[in-house]
């Protein structure tokens, strides 16, 4: 290790960060256990194979931080009165120190977690990891909740409506600030009963009209919800479009024989709801994918809820058990699309379980383009990519069996298992390992990825400060938007990135957000 880097470890040695981010899908799986506040005593890492000896004989660890400084900060208990520290995953779950946010600016912090983009999967665990994270309240956070907002309107927007509900509910969603969101992630629940009951009991709560005259209809008094209707359709304070499907869901008897509406291209998702109440509803294949969460219990049909959960698997909503359970409903009833690509993953999963090579070969060679098509390659080899190393397959079969353990969980296991012939397998199984490449490949960004994990390479000077600053939440969050930059083509960017993933112990995901990119990246689209 250089003697910049060593200096720049020795400032941030500590307890070490959890190697491998907690997500919205690990907090659903152990939501039976409720996280409750922790010591601030991160959990041991989890273990990284040590890299091997280096070309010129030379061994050591890669220039690596085996562990993140908890810095100096002023301590507050975590049941301070500040609901800025709500979340749902503990320090001793996460890894990440209750100090994670408390030496930043909490406007600032809100800005980052509304712009930040998550690339790949790899980052959106890790951005997940923070959204859900208990630990002390930003600085200066005021007496609106705009931190805990913004991270709870991402949860919404990425389709994560139970893990947005839940932290509501830790946090007393019955405040005008957090009350929109409360009624936002129940109806897009398909129960918002608690929200229009806490309205009907405080009105100072929402100042939408529209919002209380839904609610007031929702709890069954109708006489209010029409007086309030009328009064606000005569001093005209509704939009037309409020104003015409409020009109139809109070007096459905007398809107029967009209035309239908036009479909809004942005609508609210209260205006979602009343377009389905009045029998009008909208697909959602179109809207942004917190209404995808509306098609997974499968009202709508088989077709509508596949869609949904590929959406929402592909922003690390839903799990990969769970996608393949919708999946496997039923027989594909058409061809063409995502038809084909259900037979495809049935037919592949069967082979799989009968443990036949050669029908594994011949379906996994069928599947995976349909898999990459869709954006869910990394789904497919976090279910099957330890199974299919194992198997003997050959010639292309094999090749993609690796292609799929190094996009997994088990990416070290590809390495371990892989002969280095050819430089694109050199360069993946180095990434792997947590160690430079000895030689370049054609792969997209393989020179900032090596250079990342090279001799050497630190945090930007920026990054370094915020870190020396006890403001560690927020430099990763900066290096989450750094690796939305070079993901983009910035390849300073992209090294400066995953430098200070590895420099603050996310060894994991630096390497697996590496591995990702480097085999995603030409087939990543702007798929919704």
């Amino acid at each position: 290790m250089s003697i910049r880097a060593a200096a720049f470890a020795s400032v941030i040695a500590g307890p070490a960060l959890s190697q491998e981010p907690l997500s919205v899908i690990d907090w659903l799986d152990g939501r039976n256990a409720p996280p409750v506040a922790a010591p601030v005593t991160p959990p041991v890492a989890a273990p990284i194979t040590p890299p091997t000896a280096r070309p010129n004989g030379l061994t050591g660890e890669p220039p690596v931080a085996d562990s993140v400084q908890v810095p100096d900060v002023e301590a507050r208990p975590l049941d301070a009165p500040s609901i800025e520290a709500v979340g749902l995953l503990p320090t001793n779950r996460t890894g990440l120190p209750a100090s994670l946010w408390s030496s930043s600016d909490g406007a600032r912090l809100a800005r980052l977690v509304h712009r930040t983009e998550a690339d790949v999967p790899a980052i959106a665990a890790l951005l997940n990891t923070l959204l859900l994270a208990e630990a002390h309240p930003p600085r200066y956070t005021g007496p609106e909740a705009r931190f805990l907002a913004a991270r709870i309107a991402r949860l919404i927007e990425g389709g994560a409506i139970d893990p947005a509900l839940a932290l509501l509910e830790r946090a007393g969603p019955a405040r005008p600030d957090l009350f929109p969101l409360w009624l936002e992630a129940a109806l897009l629940q398909g129960n918002p009963a608690a929200p229009c009951e806490a309205l009907t009991e405080d009105a100072s709560l929402s100042e939408d009209l529209a919002t209380t005259i839904f609610c007031a209809a929702r709890q069954g008094d109708w006489p209010r919800a029409m007086l309030t209707f009328e009064s606000a359709r005569s001093l005209d304070l509704l939009s037309a479009r409020d104003t015409d499907l409020l009109w139809r869901f109070l007096e459905p008897e007398f809107s029967e024989e009209l035309p239908s509406l036009p479909p809004p291209v942005r609508p609210s998702v209260l205006q979602f709801r009343l377009f389905e109440a009045i029998g009008e509803p909208l697909p959602t294949t179109r809207l942004p994918r917190a209404f995808a969460a509306t098609d997974l219990g499968g009202d709508q049909g088989w077709k509508a809820q596949l869609t949904a959960a590929e959406r929402l698997a592909r922003a690390g909503t839903l799990s990969e058990n769970r996608l393949l359970g919708i999946y496997s409903l039923r027989q594909p009833a058409a061809s063409g699309g995502i038809w084909d690509r259900v037979e495809a993953l049935q037919r592949f999963d069967i082979a799989m379980t009968a443990r036949n090579p050669t029908s594994v070969a011949t379906a996994l060679l069928r599947v995976w383009p349909q898999m990459e098509e869709a954006g869910l390659l990394v789904p497919f080899a976090t279910l099957y990519a330890e199974r299919l190393l194992a198997l003997p397959l050959s010639g292309a079969a094999r090749r993609l069996s690796v292609r799929a353990g190094f996009l997994s969980p088990v990416y070290e296991s590809a390495a371990a298992i892989t002969e280095s012939n050819d430089p694109e397998t050199a360069f993946l199984s180095a990434i792997a390992r947590g160690t430079a490449p000895a030689a370049q490949s054609d792969l997209p960004h393989a020179s900032a990825i090596a250079a990342a994990f090279s001799e050497g390479a630190t945090p930007p000077a920026i990054l370094q400060r915020m870190l020396q600053d006890g403001q560690l939440g927020e430099a990763i969050l900066r290096a989450i938007a750094l690796f939305s930059q070079g993901a983009a083509g910035n390849d300073p960017q992209l090294t400066d990135a995953l430098a200070t993933f590895r420099a603050v112990g996310l060894e994991d995901t630096a390497r697996r957000a590496a591995l990702q990119l480097a085999l995603l990246s030409e087939t990543r689209g702007t798929r919704p």
